[in-house]
């Protein structure tokens, strides 16, 4: 028994057959262009669990991409902060020396106006914050870590007062730097604690914990502070005491540069292990980038062979197509 369809099937079939034939070639072409498969339903044969723990982990890194970024940002910031602290004060040291040990007292005032805006620019980079965040407050992120120069001054100047000799001033200041109630209650508002670690990795874990309370960047802002009020006033020394203390002053940041250049040190290591773990990271982010292609990867020239093939095809049925609807009855009888 012959079956044959009616013109309105017909044409409903061949629109059907187009359309398919047309997303055959949208979808060969995607893969063409982008050189993996559209349908990994079909590559993967429904079992998605191995692709799934691929692209968990591709996201995990890319989440540990944007920490070590962040840490090296941070670090460099540190680093750079600190770097600018000790050329200042080993710059303010050779002043202190050298004005010291000069028989002209008109001079002492410069070590004053020297060690006044040193000091400004040792509270102001110590007080910097990155991203909104503090870098020398430890875990209290949202708060600058020092209060003000003018309250380093005033404290330091009520706590050596009446004192009349260059090693009772320094002890005096020593203490009341060290003191809780002294230097941390009247100038430092940062945290007792660390700032927390950067997680870098699964297994890395980053402390980055220098705060404005360190006893190394205290140590600068004494002897820079005692640099200012050396000649003030209202403690009326006379001037050989005035060139006693601003002499013990440069000596003591003389000694503070090897202590500030192995804090500096500790931070250029932090920084070295960033970069370690950034380039693992990346090896790891490739490798899992390089399993997910070759899983859902598309063969360019079985790709190009079967977009020529439905090309063919879809040529051909245009053809027909056309030729149909050239049919009628006139047509037919001739």
């Amino acid at each position: 028994m012959n079956t044959t369809l009616g013109d309105l099937a017909q044409s409903f079939m061949l629109q059907r057959r187009g359309a398919a034939l047309k997303n055959d070639i949208h979808r060969l072409t995607q893969e063409l262009s982008t050189g993996r498969v559209a349908d990994t339903k079909s590559v993967l044969a429904g079992n998605f669990s191995y692709l799934s723990d691929i692209e968990r982990d591709v996201r995990v890194l890319e989440g540990y991409k944007v920490a070590t970024t962040e840490a090296a940002q941070f670090t460099e910031t540190v680093q750079n902060i600190l770097d600018g602290i000790q050329t200042n004060s080993s710059d303010l040291s050779d002043t202190m020396l050298l004005i010291s040990t000069s028989a002209v007292e008109t001079v002492l005032p410069q070590v004053e106006a020297d060690s006044r805006a040193n000091l400004a620019n040792l509270v102001s980079s110590l007080n910097v914050d990155f991203g909104g965040r503090s870098l020398f407050a430890g875990a209290a992120t949202d708060t600058a870590p020092l209060v003000s120069e003018e309250a380093i001054l005033t404290g330091l100047i009520s706590a050596v007062a009446g004192q009349t000799t260059a090693s009772d001033i320094f002890a005096a200041a020593q203490a009341w730097f060290d003191n809780p109630a002294g230097f941390r209650a009247a100038v430092y508002q940062g945290s007792d604690n660390a700032l927390s670690p950067f997680v870098l990795s699964d297994q890395d874990r980053l402390n980055i914990d220098i705060r404005a309370d360190n006893p190394v960047l205290r140590n600068l802002m004494m002897n820079t502070a005692i640099g200012v009020i050396a000649s003030d006033p209202s403690l009326a020394l006379d001037v050989a005491v005035q060139r006693a203390v601003i002499a013990q002053a440069g000596q003591n940041l003389l000694g503070s540069q090897d202590q500030m250049t192995k804090m500096r040190a500790e931070v250029g290591f932090s920084q070295s292990r960033i970069e370690d773990v950034r380039a693992r990271n990346a090896v790891e982010a490739t490798s899992l980038e390089f399993a997910r292609s070759a899983l859902l990867a598309a063969d360019p020239y079985e790709t190009a062979t079967k977009l020529e093939e439905v090309q063919f095809r879809l040529q051909g049925l245009y053809s027909v197509t056309v030729r149909l609807s050239e049919l009628s009855l006139l047509n037919f009888i001739r």
